[in-house]
């Protein structure tokens, strides 16, 4: 049984010592990690075990080790912005909102910048990414702002593209992103909303780390369009074809959430010259940043 990566209710009832009355109670109250599949609930054992160790007596005085100030995740020149002016001392690491989860669930990192995509809940994507993730039982996500995503495109747009499959169809050369970064994510969604096979493309030599060094390899000529923010386009004089608004969400660790950077950054999201910039930008709506969307 011990082997089982996850556990029914009868299993994880013995594994845990508890009858199956309390374990349902836990269940009830959200305390406990599981997920429901096909109607029955299952405990996925590692998490079982986080959540056992969570509730470890600790020693008199002992402090879990904080994480470095960073903000792992996917870049926005928003947030970049938003980071330094509010005198926050995080820094930014991006590299792409998936790797930000994982660095975030390592402790090596204080939070991570997401936007992810699904193949159908786009607006969804970014709670249920978190949620799936056992290691993040102890998440906070918090609303930065909502993002236009398009296809990025030459200055004057010289291909006369249209949209996505009107590029795929020119043949167009695609700057892509890494594996696990949010503007691939939502690209493979609409590719396979329109059947086309992601191997399909007509594609660039390499994945480009940021929306910025996309948007440098489209201005350069390496690459006639690819998928990033209308802000990324309008600061690099870019031609830019609207797909989607998107959810641009912060995820800490409750005990990160009340540390002095984070607070910081979360209540300079409510003043005035982060609305200004935000218009300034272009692509941003900001009217619900810094609202918690998710509290595990």
């Amino acid at each position: 049984m011990h082997e089982n990566t996850y556990l029914t209710t009868d299993e994880a009832a013995a594994y845990l010592k508890l009858k199956g009355r309390k374990l349902y109670d836990l269940v009830a109250q959200g305390a406990v990690p599981c997920t429901k599949v096909t109607g029955k609930w299952l405990f996925p054992r590692a998490a079982l075990d986080r959540w056992l160790a969570a509730g470890l007596a600790r020693p008199a005085g002992f402090v879990a080790e904080p994480p470095p100030p960073i903000v792992g995740g996917s870049h926005d020149p928003l947030l970049e912005w938003a980071m330094r002016q509010s005198g926050s001392g995080l820094a930014l690491l991006a590299e792409g909102s998936e790797t930000g989860l994982d660095r975030l669930e390592r402790n090596e990192v204080a939070a991570a910048a997401i936007h992810l995509h699904g193949a159908t809940d786009d607006d969804g994507a970014n709670i249920t990414g978190v949620a799936a993730r056992s290691g993040l039982n102890d998440a906070v996500v918090i609303g930065f702002a909502r993002r236009e995503q398009g296809l990025v495109v030459a200055p004057g747009n010289p291909l006369k593209l249209e949209d996505l499959a009107g590029a795929v169809r020119a043949g167009a050369r695609f700057a892509l992103r890494q594996t696990g970064a949010g503007a691939q994510l939502l690209l493979a969604a609409m590719l396979d909303r329109l059947s086309v096979p992601p191997e399909s493309l007509n594609s660039a030599a390499a994945p480009y780390p940021t929306g910025v060094d996309l948007a440098l390899a489209i201005r350069s000529g390496e690459a006639d369009c690819g998928i990033a923010t209308s802000a990324v386009a309008a600061t690099h004089g870019l031609g830019f074809l609207p797909v989607v608004w998107e959810r641009f969400d912060l995820v800490l660790r409750r005990r990160s959430y009340f540390e002095p950077g984070p607070q910081k950054l979360l209540a300079f999201l409510r003043r005035p010259d982060f609305v200004r910039r935000a218009a300034d930008f272009g692509g941003y709506d900001v009217s619900e940043a810094g609202q918690v969307r998710l509290n595990m």
